[in-house]
């Protein structure tokens, strides 16, 4: 009998490997955004956490640290784009700077940086988004394809995001 063997991917491997490390949880978002980058690309990387109490989001994690500062925090308006990341748990694609322009106040900041679109990827535990990976690149870089490759990823991020409430 033939058996068809699964190759592992060196990328969630690494991330994998990641979490093992006592240098918690900066070691992880290191390796996320490695892994993501090489993936599937981006210019800006953040990670984002969610708190469905204050509706507020908080940065925990950037790429870019002068613009995109972690430690940032703001307040969530309702909308379209919350409902869908937010409420459903279903990534957001933004093409163009059009399409930024008409969910992000910070568009132009952007735009500055060399970032047209944008993937949000939820990150999800037990039916509530928990907080986001967010890849930026040059307009019309992301696609369906990017959603279903950037998912495991996210999912692996969900480790540190979890608090004791969560559980």
């Amino acid at each position: 009998m033939t058996r068809t063997k699964l190759k592992a991917d060196p990328w969630l491997c690494a991330v994998a490997a990641a979490q093992g490390r006592m240098d918690q949880p900066d070691a992880l978002y290191v390796a996320l955004d490695q892994a993501v980058k090489s993936a599937i690309g981006h210019k800006l990387f953040t990670i984002l956490t969610y708190d469905g109490s204050t509706g507020e989001a908080a940065r925990v994690y950037s790429n870019l640290p002068s613009p995109y500062p972690t430690g940032g925090r703001k307040r969530l308006t309702p909308g379209p784009w919350t409902e869908a990341v937010l409420d459903r748990g279903e990534a957001y694609i933004g093409r163009t700077h059009d399409d930024l322009r008409t969910v992000f106040s910070d568009h132009e900041l952007i735009a500055s940086l060399g970032c047209e679109s944008v993937l949000n990827m939820p990150v999800r535990w037990r039916g509530r988004t928990l907080g986001s990976l967010n890849l930026l690149h040059e307009a019309g870089w992301y696609g369906e394809d990017d959603v279903a490759a950037c998912l495991p990823f996210a999912q692996l991020t969900l480790p540190a995001l979890l608090s004791p409430a969560d559980l």
